[in-house]
């Protein structure tokens, strides 16, 4: 079968290649066109039609000033779709650009399947009426969003987490090594995660970075981002301040903790068992929009969500300050807080289920 995939952030990319190399597995005969990144490119063998870096924007007034560029790729898009007439239309999360596709594919008689579920249960609740009418599969990779849907009277199919397939199959981790073919001193590391868009990462390593004062027995690694050029980090870097690119999962394993911008990556740190603070800044003026639109939501991080409970620090806003980032890394590099976290940890893999998510989700796509 003809498969057209659309992912349009960097988490996506990950999700959708794994996805891609189970439908092989299940459909010898799969073709694929792609919206996405390098892994998605290195599964496929080709080129992503275009790449998420073009295509992710952050925050309201991002996506205000870019909006003639998004009305353009949502055009090309439809056009795109049309020349190709898949057999199938998976779109992964990205709800902005992914709902009115899948609208369109509709009318053109193209199945929809929705992979990992836009955060509706977050905010635009109203969007479930164009799930329910224009996608025809919605695999979900949350245990609680199968009942969000099912009060929607959408029917939704828990996968599990494709996050747990990835670290399942990572071989052991020799931290002296990673340490020595990187460059990197002998002291233990505090990984630096700032997200992956340009004026996200300078917000927030700008923050994470004025902690190194009161930590000077520890070396900082910044995950640089495939999306930005390795001379952005230059900026940043010195005798204590390292980067590392297209490593991350190598560099929280060998690191104590880590301090991480909201998003996939405070899961991923969770389910790797590295301690960490969870951090998130925007404008004031998107903060403001966002805490009128988001409902209902005691937390903003993956883990605490899917805990309903804390299990790891949130600093937001005016919280995420020099004073806060270093009480808050002592607590879990030395303190009472390191441990119960890490016993945490260990529920939080068990409330997701167990390896398969990709595997469950292709057979779906393929049989269903």
């Amino acid at each position: 079968m003809k498969y057209y995939i659309i992912a349009g952030e960097a988490s996506g990319d990950l999700h959708a290649s794994n996805l891609m190399k189970s439908l092989l597995k299940e459909d010898g005969n799969a073709e694929f066109r792609f919206w996405g990144g390098d892994l998605m490119a290195a599964v496929a063998g080709a080129q992503p039609v275009k790449h998420y870096r073009d295509l992710a924007f952050m925050g309201f007034l991002e996506v205000a000033m870019n909006l003639r560029t998004i009305l353009k790729n949502i055009r090309f898009c439809k056009e795109d779709l049309k020349d190709y007439q898949p057999d199938v239309l998976i779109l992964v999360d990205y709800p902005g650009f992914n709902l009115r596709i899948a609208e369109f594919a509709k009318q053109l008689g193209i199945k929809v399947v929705y992979y990992i579920s836009p955060q509706l249960w977050a905010w635009k609740e109203g969007r479930v009426e164009k799930i329910r009418r224009f996608v025809d599969e919605m695999l979900v990779i949350l245990p609680f969003e199968k009942d969000f849907y099912k009060k929607h009277q959408v029917q939704a199919h828990f996968v599990g987490h494709p996050l747990l397939d990835a670290i399942s199959d990572l071989p052991p981790i020799d931290k002296e090594r990673f340490k020595a073919e990187n460059g990197l001193s002998s002291k233990e590391i505090i990984a630096l995660l700032p997200g992956s868009r340009e004026q996200e990462v300078i917000k927030m390593l700008r923050l994470m970075l004025s902690v190194r004062p009161y930590f000077k027995e520890y070396q900082f690694v910044i995950a640089g981002a495939p999306s930005l050029p390795k001379e952005f980090y230059l900026n940043y870097v010195d005798e204590n301040v390292h980067f590392v690119s297209n490593k991350t999962y190598e560099l929280l394993r060998s690191s104590k903790a880590a301090l991480v911008t909201s998003g996939t990556a405070t899961l991923e740190t969770a389910l790797l068992n590295i301690p960490e603070v969870v951090c998130y800044r925007s404008s004031r003026i998107s903060y403001e929009i966002a805490k009128r639109v988001v409902k209902n939501l005691k937390f903003i991080s993956l883990v605490n969500l899917i805990m309903d409970r804390k299990i790891v620090t949130e600093l937001i806003q005016h919280e995420l300050n020099t004073k806060n980032l270093v009480q808050e890394l002592k607590q879990i590099l030395d303190g009472e807080a390191r441990g119960k976290m890490l016993a945490d940890y260990e529920t939080l893999r068990e409330k997701l289920g167990g390896k398969g998510a990709s595997d469950k989700a292709a057979e779906i796509i393929v049989k269903g």
